[in-house]
């Protein structure tokens, strides 16, 4: 981050490097201070170099009422103009290729993997752009009806969504569940990877020079599964996606999100070659965040 000491300089100096959470477009310690170590799996060297945020409750509802704040100035917004600020989004992923890659390569993945996992992140923002002004068309229809009315339904957006990335294919994971969720008019709450949170990170940095206004996406850190059940029994949050490899952890968050009867896909390990695959894209995944709305406007006689 501008400002800040590189990773390089920190390890000579002895010093932690500390990540923040990205929060209404701004970068912000945890209310509680606490951040922990994220090992590298290249280095033992570099395993209390970075530190990344652990945030609280408290940081997780901040974000959601900031990404609620948020909201209704995304969903008014052109699709023309979404589309062009996830165009945006993907040259400043591009821009930032480099560090990326380092911190995919920390995080266990080859440096032939890393290449794919950000060429494929790429991609994704592209193909969403392209969609932006596309998926309305498809998902509304005009009804038929017996009286004297034209009767027709549209997609909209519903509001703040919270996700949960997978451990695995942290850059790629985390992208796939927000870019169909943003395209469509929605805001983001983001829980990282937890054991690999680096990607995610970096991507708040993406995201505060990509023209996203603050508050569509809002991206913290700490222990998924504290965060995935506080997000799913929030009632603020219309709509939760949680990939977590423990059974009990998907069971508690649909439990909780019956609780304010929002919609909830809690999937586990397995849906993540799913995710980051070409199935992983399109309509269905944009359809999966949005609310049908049927209008009936009277004939005139």
């Amino acid at each position: 981050m501008s400002g800040e000491m590189t990773l390089d300089s920190s390890r000579r100096l002895g010093v932690a490097k500390t990540y923040k959470l990205f929060i209404g477009g701004a970068f912000v310690r945890p209310e509680s201070g606490r951040t922990y170590p994220v090992t590298s799996a290249i280095d033992s060297a570099d395993a209390h170099v970075v530190n990344a945020p652990r945030a609280s409750r408290k940081d997780l509802r901040e974000a959601i009422r900031t990404a609620a704040g948020a909201w209704k100035g995304w969903a008014e917004r052109t699709a023309t103009n979404r589309g062009q600020i996830l165009y945006r989004m993907a040259e400043m992923i591009e821009a930032r290729r480099e560090e990326l890659h380092l911190q995919l390569i920390r995080c266990g993945a080859s440096a032939v993997d890393a290449q794919s996992e950000i060429d494929a992140s790429i991609d994704r923002c592209v193909y969403y752009a392209g969609f932006s002004d596309k998926y309305q068309a498809l998902l509304s229809s005009s009804n038929p009806t017996g009286g004297p009315h034209f009767v027709f339904t549209v997609p909209e957006s519903m509001g703040v969504v919270g996700t949960v990335a997978p451990e695995q294919a942290p850059l790629l994971g985390l992208l796939s569940q927000v870019l169909p969720a943003i395209v469509s008019g929605n805001v983001v709450v983001a829980v990282t990877s937890e054991c690999r949170p680096l990607p995610g990170l970096v991507l708040g940095e993406i995201l505060a020079t990509s023209d996203v206004p603050a508050g569509v996406v809002n991206i913290v850190s700490g222990a998924s599964a504290e965060l995935a059940l506080e997000l799913a029994k929030h009632r603020e949050v219309a709509a939760v996606h949680v990939v977590a490899s423990e059974e009990s952890v998907r069971i508690e968050v649909e439990r909780l999100g019956s609780g304010s009867i929002k919609r909830v896909k809690a999937e586990g390990d397995a849906f993540l070659e799913h995710l980051t695959g070409p199935r992983g894209q399109g309509l269905s995944a944009i359809e999966r965040w949005v609310e049908s709305k049927t209008i009936w406007h009277p004939v005139a006689i």
